[in-house]
C-alpha cells in the first residue's frame, strides 16, 4: 500500500497541479494553465510575490555562504567552546 502510495504521489501529484479549463479561463495571461483558483487580484499580489521571493533568495543564499564559510576567526569564539580543538584552548 505504501508503495503504491509512493507512486502515485510522484506521478500523480504534478498531473493533478496543473490548472483545470474552468480556473484557466481565470487566470491572468502570465500565470494561466500553471495553478488552480482566481489567481492574483491586483498588481499589488504581484509586488508581494516578488518581494517574497527575494527575501527567501537572499536568506538562502546567505545561510549557505555562512555555511560554508562561516570567517569566525577569533579564539574566544563560541564555537571554540562547543567544538573542543586543540587549537584554541
Amino acid at each position: 500500500m505504501k508503495k503504491i502510495f509512493t507512486i502515485f504521489l510522484i506521478l500523480g501529484s504534478p498531473v493533478m497541479l496543473w490548472a483545470c479549463p474552468v480556473c484557466e479561463r481565470r487566470q491572468p495571461k502570465l500565470l494561466r494553465g500553471i495553478i488552480h483558483g482566481g489567481g492574483p487580484s491586483n498588481y499589488w499580489d504581484y509586488v508581494i510575490v516578488a518581494l517574497m521571493v527575494i527575501i527567501s533568495l537572499a536568506t538562502l543564499f546567505y545561510a549557505v555562504k555562512m555555511l560554508i564559510r562561516p570567517q569566525e576567526k577569533e579564539t574566544d569564539h563560541i564555537k571554540y567552546s562547543i567544538f573542543k580543538t586543540d587549537d584554541h584552548e
